[in-house]
């Protein structure tokens, strides 16, 4: 049998296994859930399924670049590439971005990156997530710093029209207190077009995965972001990942896919950054697949640890609509300054004492 181009297998065979092996978010993508550190033939599994992940993400754009971009999406990858064939490069600056100002607040505080998707991994909480328009409201009366979309249908359930959705819902808070929230294009960066398109959605940033991409092109991204006036949020999965994306450029490091506070602090507790530059440390924090609520506490202990914010995706949506633990309820107990030593929000299991209530109490 002869195979066409179209047709040649291995895109299909990357995406299946990318499918089977991926059931953590998007900004977690290369690094699966581990408890900190890895030894090198873990290191050398997860790059493999690193490898299949970009492979099948490269077959998704291969599609949408054959389907036609739009007009405005191939202006703004003209302007890409035509700051990257010029002499000059301006994009290396140390001055520090709207993101990263407001998710970097005084020390002993924790900011929320709030993530929307239409379809949860691996749990059995939640069947049905309400539309954009409505949690993205939420998201911001309830004190997230900024929101993020899982800008990626197999595994977030969301596309592109999701991200323009809570940008126009966000944009109308303008003027009101409080007011929008910058929105963040969590898709997995394989190609600049995507960053032209998350630009084209009107966004304020975009993620990149390090142990997908690279070093080189993780630099290459964060300049290709820069001239279209977007911050890179990188992800990374261990501390040597955490050093190159800072040594690439990268002012927000966000550790991914490493399960326990501990494990995320030794991420980035030796970074080495150069003088003048400050970075932003973002712990994401893994859903239990239970019905507690123990992310809460870990989201203190990541500030207590010293993170500047915690990106927070399924754990949003364990109890649905109640109406003390729904997603603003969530984000709001994230926030408060409890401390693990005087109070616990993990009772909450059906029978636990007073679980609701305490959380309740955070609301008031």
């Amino acid at each position: 049998m002869t195979h066409t181009k179209r047709s040649f297998s291995w895109p299909s065979v990357a995406i299946g296994i990318a499918i089977t092996a991926l059931s953590a978010p998007i900004h977690s993508f290369a690094p699966i859930a581990r408890p900190g550190r890895t030894s090198s033939p873990s290191t050398t599994s997860l790059d493999a399924i690193g490898v299949f992940v970009r492979k099948a993400k490269e077959a998704d754009v291969r599609k949408y670049c054959e389907e036609g971009p739009s007009d405005s999406v191939l202006a703004l990858l003209k302007k890409i590439k035509d700051a990257n064939n010029s002499a000059e490069d301006d994009t290396t600056t140390d001055e520090v971005g709207e993101l990263q100002s407001l998710l970097t607040k005084r020390k002993g505080t924790i900011t929320i990156i709030a993530e929307y998707k239409r379809k949860l991994e691996g749990s059995g909480f939640l069947k049905e997530i309400l539309p954009p328009e409505t949690l993205s409201p939420v998201f911001r009366e309830f004190g997230a710093s900024a929101v993020a979309v899982l800008a990626d249908d197999r595994t977030g359930g969301c596309s592109y029209d999701d991200v323009v959705a809570v940008v126009k819902e966000q944009a109308e808070a303008k003027g009101e207190v409080p007011g929008p929230l910058p929105v963040i294009s969590s898709d997995l960066i394989v190609d600049e077009i995507q960053i032209a398109q998350a630009a084209d959605a009107g966004v304020n940033a975009v993620t990149v995965t390090y142990g997908v991409v690279g070093p080189d092109k993780v630099s290459q991204f964060i300049k290709d972001a820069k001239v279209l006036g977007l911050e890179t949020i990188v992800n990374v999965g261990s501390a040597e990942e955490a050093q190159g994306a800072v040594d690439a450029g990268a002012s927000i490091v966000s550790v991914a896919g490493v399960d326990g506070v501990e494990g995320k602090y030794a991420v980035i507790e030796s970074l080495s950054v150069p003088e003048g530059r400050s970075i932003c440390t973002v712990a994401n924090i893994l859903a239990k697949d239970n019905k507690a609520l123990e992310e809460v506490e870990e989201a203190w202990m990541c500030r207590d640890r010293g993170f500047n914010c915690v990106w927070v995706s399924d754990a949003l949506y364990k109890s649905g609509n109640d109406p003390v633990e729904h997603p603003g309820a969530i984000i709001n107990s994230m926030r408060a300054k409890s401390s693990v030593k005087y109070a616990s929000p993990k009772a909450r299991s059906g029978k636990g004492e007073g679980a609701r209530e305490y959380l309740g109490d955070i609301l008031m």
